[in-house]
């Protein structure tokens, strides 16, 4: 289901038992929480309470509540893209995703997948910036991040299901090095952060 099918107003007919809703609908809902935070639309706390409820929810009109004060978005990763220059999309269904060698670090990378595998390996890139922040969110897949010796790591407040989340990153921070803030959401996949070897 897309954010153009979001099920607003899918209401029961009167008298009827209200609709059911799926992990996908959970996940549409939960990804239009993430952008509004990511907009400034909510807070890092609520939308922590809101992703909590939506992973809850059990019918349409209890993610209708959820997003019922957000703005319409439509579907499409490349909308992130072009409205921030500094804004890199890595998203994928089932086909992996590498994203390695030399190539320049955006102030904003944004990770989904569903079943695939995603590897970011900031090993050889150049980044000008003292902190980067990667949204990783994935459904049964797998994102790796392999930062640089010396580079700090930080896993947000804002996070979910953070026994999900495992960083092995831990040794000695440059203190001129950049800071990689790692907002995860793995649903049952894991997101794993890790230096070279």
């Amino acid at each position: 289901m897309t954010e153009a099918q979001l099920p607003i107003g899918s209401a029961a007919p009167s008298g009827a038992p209200p609709a059911r809703a799926g992990d996908e609908d959970r996940e549409v809902v939960a990804e239009r929480l993430r952008v509004a935070a990511g907009e400034g639309r909510i807070d890092l706390t609520e939308l922590e309470e809101r992703l909590e409820r939506a992973y809850r929810a059990k019918t349409y009109s209890e993610l209708d509540e959820l997003v019922a004060d957000l703005p319409q978005r439509r579907s499409s990763s490349s909308l992130v893209a072009a409205s921030d220059p500094e804004t890199l999309v890595l998203e994928t269904t089932s086909a992996n995703i590498k994203q390695s060698g030399r190539w320049t670090v955006p102030r904003r990378i944004v990770v989904r997948c569903t079943t695939a595998l995603v590897k970011v390996d900031f090993t050889e890139a150049t980044c000008v910036h003292r902190e980067v922040t990667v949204e990783a969110s994935s459904g049964t897949g797998w994102i790796t991040l392999i930062v640089p010796r010396g580079w700090a790591v930080r896993i947000d407040a804002a996070s979910t299901n953070t026994a999900n989340i495992r960083n092995k990153a831990n040794g000695p921070v440059d203190p001129d090095a950049p800071t990689l803030n790692v907002i995860g959401h793995p649903k049952y996949g894991y997101v794993r952060i890790k230096q070279p070897r």
